[in-house]
């Protein structure tokens, strides 16, 4: 696939790489050529100098033989200019960021279609709804639900205390007489390990499960995780993410939130009906203090500054709050706050790209994930009629090493599957993949 990606930010330089590896023809076009040269030194695909919105540059780049188009600069109507210019260029399908919810609106979406834009992405959306689904499950680091969550895929660090602690997959999978959850990846040390029946979970392990809403009690118990419920959240950043995290959740909890900016205080303040607002430097211990820190629940960190965000969940975490979320847009830190038991972790740059992915994906793909703390991705394909993996009991296929099926939808059923379970036509099934396994897997769901 030709794949033109308009903007060389932090998103459009973290899809070209996912792209690159995926063997797509990427181009990638900004004004910045300094920032191009950079790229070009480490990636495998071509650089452009040019404005993102000149007809003349377009064409040069020759965007009427595209079939993909990525607009993610940083201004919105750059953006979206930039796509319907493409467009009308010839490009086969555009996407463009956003950062206004008005335009995510389904009858709004369909106008921005007719003017040749074809889907919209608002990244600071998709980390909120993320934050928001991390919130009604705590002891979890990670939570992505598909299906509209009758299947999940769960990250949970393994402590010591853990059933599943220093034993393998195959002997954990006989600690029930049904097993109700599938392990499809481990990450040890900064490494993603694809495990099989002979791998052992070990202490500090971020391990990741697919998983029923029925089975999670199970896998939560086997991971040495208790429940509880969450009452009062704080949320430290009034910024985009920060607003609508307050938004969705200030019926459900007591909530709340810390703006350091005045003026910005004040305007959430009108806006945010059932949460308390608070003027204040959200790093001053005092004030968290005296705001009721240590009776928090939850304490989510969604300021514009990294570093900023992991220590005041680091913090939190010290005066008691047993479920803290950061977000971490810089790349190099995410290991650091994984490391240090930072809880859940949120980047746009990677939900966003998630999103545009599977718009890459030659199988009938309806959700990609990238995980956080992982080069890897977890996709929802569904099962071509006539396509390898409907051919043979699991056991028999051939399923590549850096490849793991973990769960099923069919019929509205979700099914964790066994060796001996046969994908049928039109199921849906969720798959870990490297992205070395990515294009492997693809074939096989294919027909």
């Amino acid at each position: 696939m030709r794949i033109l990606i308009a903007g060389a930010g932090e998103v459009g330089t973290h899809l070209a790489k996912m792209l690159c590896n995926a063997n797509h023809d990427v181009i990638l076009m900004d004004e910045d050529e300094d920032k191009l040269k950079q790229i070009d030194s480490h990636f495998d695909l071509m650089t452009i100098v040019g404005s993102l919105t000149s007809l003349e540059d377009l064409r040069e780049a020759n965007v009427k033989m595209c079939d993909l188009f990525i607009a993610v600069p940083p201004y919105q109507d750059m953006s979206i200019l930039s796509a319907i210019l493409a467009k009308k260029l010839g490009a086969k399908m555009t996407v463009a960021r956003v950062n206004n919810h008005e335009y995510m609106l389904a009858e709004n979406k369909e106008f921005f279609r007719q003017l040749g834009v074809d889907e919209l992405i608002y990244p600071e959306q998709l980390a909120a709804n993320e934050i928001v689904v991390s919130l009604k499950q705590v002891g979890i680091r990670q939570l992505v639900e598909f299906s509209d969550g009758k299947l999940l895929l769960v990250g949970l660090k393994i402590r010591t205390t853990a059933p599943l602690t220093d034993i393998t997959l195959s002997e954990a999978a006989n600690l029930h007489h049904t097993r109700e959850y599938n392990a499809v990846a481990i990450n040890r040390d900064g490494r993603t390990i694809v495990p099989r029946g002979d791998d052992v979970f070990m202490h500090n392990d971020l391990a990741y499960f697919i998983t029923t809403k029925s089975g999670l009690s199970q896998v939560l118990n086997d991971a040495g995780k208790k429940q509880f419920d969450i009452k009062n959240v704080m949320i430290l950043g009034g910024s985009r993410i920060g607003k609508k995290v307050a938004a969705e959740i200030e019926e459900l909890y007591n909530v709340k939130l810390i703006e350091i900016e005045k003026e910005k205080s004040y305007k959430l303040a009108d806006i945010l009906e059932h949460t308390l607002v608070i003027s204040g430097d959200g790093r001053n211990l005092e004030l968290l203090k005296d705001e009721g820190i240590q009776k928090m629940d939850a304490f989510v960190a969604v300021t514009k500054n990294s570093e900023v965000n992991i220590l005041a969940c680091q913090l939190a975490k010290k005066m008691g709050v047993r479920k803290t979320v950061a977000e971490v847009e810089n790349m190099d830190y995410i290991d650091l706050a994984e490391n240090i038991g930072i809880g859940t972790l949120v980047n746009k740059k990677l939900i966003a790209a998630s999103h545009i992915y599977r718009y890459t994906l030659r199988a009938n793909v309806s959700h990609v994930k990238c995980l956080t703390a992982s080069e890897a991705e977890v996709m929802e394909l569904i099962a071509q009629p006539g396509s390898k993996v409907t051919k043979e009991p699991l056991r028999n296929l051939k399923i590549p090493n850096d490849v793991n099926v973990g769960g099923i939808i069919r019929d509205d059923q979700a099914i964790i599957p066994t060796g001996d379970t046969v994908i049928m036509p039109d199921d849906r099934v969720v798959v870990f993949a490297m992205p070395s396994g990515i294009s492997k897997i693809e074939k096989m769901f294919s027909y």
